[in-house]
């Protein structure tokens, strides 16, 4: 099979890594107490440094023991924004749910070819997959979940290309284990791994594995894994590739590049917007198999298989709809079209997806794994999905990182170009190749590994919530703002490549009118100890070792390092609280001041409002947040106009780090 694509290509010998700070990105961590990562293959290829990343949340001040004891972040979804337009039809932002993405790539990103060129081409695509939350923490064999262990899922491959169903069944049985992390499934996998792989694609002088255990090679492996090796139920072509041609489990949120003259293309090509075509087989009752060896149409009708198209999706409609009655089903900017789901068989009525956002990427310097231009880091403000059955969601975000030179074309370079001693062909870039400068015909030798030379980095969220917004006509319409914090236990040397404590946004500008969702998740195990790999170890910090914390303390201005006594605190007066964790929104400015400043520890001030979870009747509060949760579920805020400043006690430490946080409400003119 041949494909025209972009082909995702990269630098070389250089550790070009991304890391997410916002949502939290794991880099593969789960728990661990170590500086670097137990398992860099537990559940995606990222190619990064070992140390960078996040541990998941704990619900509580001690370390989770299973999954039911880990936080998941929580954000309330976006209402239905297209019912909120202006005269001449445009998006007023109404209804609009946002959080904001941030990360640091190394190896430098953004500007555009002619007027602000850089030294390499890149691009970055944001995507996110969901499924409809269940009340176990694990689920069943195609959850998505976190694990409460670092350790890789299981997979068996298949001896006979002819296996029975009940055998393909059992092969999953025996493989998928409840308690590791679980994003993409078993189904996927096991289909990449005996899907032919696409032979149309450039692999330089790179030796591809002939041979999956049944005589062929197939979609595991790349020029960038050309041995195979597996990181969870990841697809190795799939993850390499930009926009793929078979059907993915993701969605896309947003292509960042250097050219927005790429933009209809990957507007145009995301499977989003795009019908994405694979083969199906059948078993002898009828069922379809999850897998097919075939990757085109001519080898799929060959072999007796179907080749059809596959429709990306948002939800399925509530309703079991035939296809006449889904075509009616459309309004009030909701979209309904009749398509086979991904890993399905017949089809059904799905909500239709937009093509993703396209836009220029931030500008970082090459060899820098740090701010943009501006003195930030990279962010993406993303819009969150609105699920119209309004059921709870369980998500996690996907950041991949693509990088190119122009040594060769990635658009027009082929598989036709791929090295061959026995034809003499050579590839237009080789292995640490010698080249002869003149000088006196001495060679020198460059840095090229072949199989970077078309490179794609990657970090993912833990898991994370999406849940309908309280019901009412002002809810339906309220902006809302996501406050987290971001950052990690230690210095700046010890979390490297991750980063410090601060809150994200750090500089809130908001309309009376809108909410705010103040909300954080930390670990109790970023002790940053041994193994440090190639960084120095250690978790300098307030309070306990290895515990994040973090609380919101208001200031009179960002200068100031004292914290204003909460009497006399006017953030929160004239407050209105639209939703809270504890199901209290008739909490007043008091109340909610304490809550906020102990991370949860106090519900309120005194006995006669919450009895024993108040100030007056709990355990004290360490002075340091030791005994309050490391996470906290948080408050939906209308605040009054005005302009507040804040600090989080704990951790702003001055000359050491700074956690601090402004938001400025402006009166709502139209209102």
């Amino acid at each position: 099979m041949r494909c025209i694509l972009l082909v995702l290509s990269a630098l070389v010998a250089v550790h070009a890594d991304v890391y997410m700070h916002n949502p939290r990105g794991s880099n593969n961590r789960l728990n661990e107490q170590s500086a670097n990562r137990q398992n860099a293959n537990r559940v995606f290829d990222s190619q990064n440094n070992n140390r960078g990343g996040y541990n998941v949340g704990d619900s509580t001040d001690q370390a989770a023991n299973n999954e039911d004891q880990q936080y998941r972040m929580k954000y309330f979804m976006s209402s239905n924004i297209k019912q909120f337009t202006d005269e001449a039809g445009e998006l007023t932002g109404e209804g609009v749910s946002e959080m904001m993405v941030e990360w640091t790539n190394q190896h430098g990103c953004g500007g555009s070819e002619d007027a602000d060129p850089h030294k390499l081409n890149c691009n970055i695509v944001i995507q996110y997959m969901c499924q409809e939350d269940v009340d176990s923490a694990t689920g069943d064999q195609d959850t998505l979940r976190n694990g409460a262990n670092t350790q890789t899922q299981n997979h068996n491959r298949i001896q006979n290309l002819d296996e029975s169903q009940n055998t393909a069944q059992n092969r999953k049985n025996n493989a998928v284990q409840q308690n590791r992390v679980l994003q993409e499934n078993w189904d996927w996998y096991d289909k990449c791994y005996n899907r032919e792989r696409n032979a149309g694609l450039f692999t330089a002088d790179q030796n591809l594995n002939e041979n999956n255990g049944n005589g062929y090679s197939s979609a595991i492996y790349t020029r960038q894994n050309p041995n195979g090796n597996r990181r969870g139920y990841e697809c190795p072509e799939e993850r390499d590739y930009y926009p793929y041609w078979h059907p993915s489990p993701w969605v896309d949120a947003v292509v960042m590049v250097n050219d927005l003259s790429e933009c209809n293309y990957y507007r145009n090509e995301s499977y989003n917007v795009k019908e994405k075509y694979e083969c199906v087989e059948y078993y002898d009752n009828g069922d379809r198999k999850h897998w097919s060896r075939w990757n085109n149409e001519e080898d799929c009708t060959d072999n007796d298989g179907d080749w059809l198209a596959f429709t990306n999706y948002l939800e399925k409609h509530p309703d079991d709809l035939n296809e006449a009655q889904c075509a009616a089903a459309s309004g009030d900017g909701n979209t309904y079209v009749w398509g086979i789901a991904e890993g399905e068989q017949d089809p059904s009525c799905l909500l239709a997806l937009d093509p993703p956002d396209c836009m220029q990427a931030p500008w970082t310097r090459v060899n820098h794994n740090g701010n943009a231009r501006g003195g930030e880091a990279s962010r993406y403000t993303m819009t969150l999905p609105n699920f119209p059955s309004g059921n709870q969601m369980r998500c996690v975000t996907r950041l991949r990182y693509n990088i190119t030179t122009d040594d060769y074309d990635p658009l027009t370079t082929d598989s036709s170009q791929n090295q061959d001693i026995a034809t003499g062909v050579q590839s237009p870039v080789q292995q640490n190749p010698y080249v002869d400068v003149a000088a006196d015909h001495q060679p020198l030798r460059l840095a090229i590994n072949t199989a970077q030379f078309g490179r794609t980095f990657q970090d993912r969220s833990h898991l994370f919530k999406l849940m309908p917004r309280p019901e009412s006509a002002e809810m339906e319409a309220a902006r809302i703002f996501n406050l987290n914090v971001r950052g990690k236990r230690g210095n700046i040397v010890q979390t490297y490549p991750a980063v410090e404590y601060d809150f994200i946004p750090n500089d809130l500008n908001i309309t009376a009118g809108d909410l705010v969702h103040m909300q954080w998740t930390g670990s109790n195990t970023h002790n940053n100890g041994n193994p440090g790999g190639d960084g120095q170890t250690g978790d300098a910090g307030e309070g306990r070792g290895g515990t994040d914390r973090s609380n919101i303390v208001q200031v009179m201005s960002r200068n100031d390092n004292y914290p204003i006594p909460i009497e006399n605190s006017d953030m929160w007066n004239n407050a209105e609280v639209m939703w809270m964790y504890n199901g209290d929104t008739n909490i007043d400015a008091m109340d909610l001041a304490v809550n906020v400043a102990s991370s949860g520890y106090y519900e309120c001030l005194e006995a006669a409002t919450c009895a024993g979870e108040s100030a007056e009747n709990k355990n004290q509060l360490n002075n340091q947040l030791d005994n309050a949760p490391a996470s906290y579920e948080g408050a939906l805020v209308k605040f009054a106009p005005g302009e507040f400043h804040y600090i989080g006690s704990r951790n702003n430490n001055f000359s050491n780090r700074s956690q601090k946080g402004s938001i400025r409400i402006t009166p709502n003119q139209n209102k």
